[in-house]
């Protein structure tokens, strides 16, 4: 498409990562070069055909003949707090990044939307707010969030719309991009000219009730489809809200986005509000430990998922927690698998040759299952070491195609459990992490992921008894437990009497 005979260009460039503030240790540079950091034409290598909204960014750029002009992409695995460093060289490679190719017609930014900085609680905001400023006010900045997002009113403030994913596990981000690129594309055609509007709800979801397949979920997300098919409405999104960042903005919210129509916005907003408080005692989920869950196991369908909440990587925990190993090992339930982030795990069993034993103290185990241990050793034998990259091509939580879990280490305890050491921490998105290396979970009786509800995607096909396990850790799942100071007040279910 073009003006003039000029063809139009349009920047993409996100900085990407929802943060845990209750995690002591900073998300750092390097946590950002071991997973995505990519400048230029690097992000259309990587991303063109990927399930990543970048992917459908692309896509639809091409198709309607417009240049895309990838500047920068930086993405982390949940954590800590950004650090201020880290920050400040982000977004100063970003802006350098974009000063060396404009001009530009329209910019489509990647920002998760649970971003907290050392400097800024809402980092999104800010690195939003500054692009607005050096780009001005008619350029079209539009862009995806993560339904996690904790969406502040300087995000939508610095944007012309933002479309969240309307799926967890989130399986539709490459469409999710094509949508922000076909607002894009017809607000440069001039056809159309979005408006949006934030309304924040006094409700803040469980984490584990934010499948968006089933109940509670699947009723609301019924009731925005609705909204999106009335006349003069371009898009209506979900905010689940992501709990483990003490910020203003923690919890849920709708972005309504219309053709020039505030009113609009602003009624299917009240609506969507209305409904989720009206209902908030659904999005409030029952907790299942896992000494009541092991004796029932027996009876369940093989391999049981057991879905490790309180140690949730996506979520920004270690990925470290022998809880559930110590578990099924007390228990002697035996042909369980989990993988447990531990350099020094790794090294300690590399310094083996496969078929040997010897003694292992992964992970920790802290939380009270073996009466208050923050560790335990086992015997175990080394069954493979390996280089741990993997690549993913079918459409799973997250998008990504490329994988490093760096040097991993497999072996197997006394009582006939296997384990997965690794090197980098890496959320259990695909289940070509353990695919690619010779290990099927239907040889398993269980399989513990380190997540809640973004591993379905990948062990949903192949696990048929699913179990959310209420574990300890920076990612528990009942949010009441955790200490806030700057959240904002009142919010379900800190605060019952709400309207």
């Amino acid at each position: 498409m073009s003006f003039d005979g000029k063809q139009l260009r349009v920047a993409i460039l996100g900085i990407y990562h929802e943060s845990n503030t209750f995690i002591a240790k900073p998300t750092t540079l390097d946590d950002f070069r071991n997973s995505h950091w990519l400048m230029g034409d690097a992000i259309a290598r990587e991303y063109r055909h990927a399930f990543h909204e970048i992917g459908g960014m692309l896509e639809v750029l091409e198709e309607n003949n417009i240049k895309a002009v990838p500047v920068m992409y930086a993405e982390a695995t949940p954590g800590g707090t950004v650090s201020a460093e880290t920050y400040d060289t982000l977004l100063e490679e970003m802006m350098r990044g974009l000063e060396a190719i404009l001009p530009v017609d329209g910019c489509l930014v990647v920002p998760h939307g649970a971003g907290v900085s050392e400097e800024f609680m809402d980092m999104d905001g800010h690195w939003l707010t500054q692009l607005r400023q050096r780009l001005g006010a008619d350029m079209p900045i539009i862009g995806t969030l993560d339904p996690h997002a904790n969406v502040s009113p300087a995000m939508t403030a610095a944007t012309n719309a933002l479309v969240a994913y309307s799926t967890n596990p989130h399986i539709d981000q490459r469409d999710t991009g094509k949508k922000a690129a076909a607002l894009m594309v017809e607000t440069l055609k001039g056809n159309i000219h979005p408006v949006q509007q934030l309304m924040q709800a006094p409700v803040a979801i469980s984490i584990e009730q934010q499948f968006t397949s089933a109940e509670p979920c699947k009723s609301l997300y019924g009731l925005a489809r609705e909204a999106a098919g009335q006349p003069g409405v371009l898009s209506v999104s979900i905010l689940l809200g992501f709990p483990y960042a003490d910020v203003p903005e923690m919890g849920s919210a709708f972005i309504v986005i219309t053709d020039n129509d505030p009113p609009l916005c602003k009624r299917i907003g009240e609506e969507l509000k209305d409904r989720l408080v009206s209902n908030r005692t659904d999005f409030v989920a029952e907790k299942h430990d896992i000494a009541a869950l092991l004796p029932k196991m027996r009876n369940w369908a093989k391999p049981v998922l057991l879905l490790d909440m309180g140690d949730n990587v996506g979520g920004g925990s270690p990925g470290n927690s022998a809880y559930l190993l110590a578990a099924v090992e007390s228990y002697r339930m035996p042909s369980c698998f989990i993988c447990i982030y531990d350099p020094a795990a790794v090294a300690e069993a590399l310094a083996h040759q496969p078929g040997e034993t010897f003694s292992l103290s992964p992970g920790n185990v802290e939380g009270g299952y073996m009466q208050g241990t923050t560790a335990f050793t086992i015997t175990v034998r080394l069954l493979m070491a390996a280089d741990g990259k993997f690549s993913e091509d079918s459409p799973r939580h997250g998008g990504q195609v490329n994988f490093d879990m760096g040097k991993i280490a497999v072996v197997q305890t006394g009582g006939g459990n296997v384990i997965m050491l690794t090197s980098l921490r890496v959320p259990p998105f695909s289940l070509r992490q353990l695919t690619a290396f010779g290990i099927h979970p239907q040889h398993f009786n269980a399989v513990v992921a380190k997540g809640v509800n973004a591993p379905i995607a990948a062990y949903g096909p192949v696990c048929p008894t699913i179990v959310q396990v209420n574990t300890p850790g920076v990612t528990q799942a009942d949010m009441t437990r955790f200490t806030y100071r700057h959240r904002r007040q009142p919010l379900f279910p800190f605060e019952q009497d709400i309207k």
